[in-house]
């Protein structure tokens, strides 16, 4: 259970993350891929949150 705690959690943080980033930056033009729409806003962060989690959590592991 203890090795899901950070990915799970980078997923967490990147999704209000890009949901955030949706709701105060957004797209005023409605052109733009990932910020035009909330969903696609929020997926990218999750998959970006669980990325950045990860590759930290693996180097830290490693020293």
């Amino acid at each position: 259970m203890q090795k899901y705690l950070v990915p799970v959690l980078g997923v967490i943080f990147g999704s209000v993350a890009g949901y955030l980033y949706w709701q105060e930056v957004g797209c005023s033009s409605g052109t733009c891929m990932i910020t035009s729409k909330p969903v696609n806003s929020t997926i990218y962060g999750a998959v970006m949150g669980y990325l950045i989690f990860d590759l930290v959590h693996n180097l830290i592991k490693k020293r």
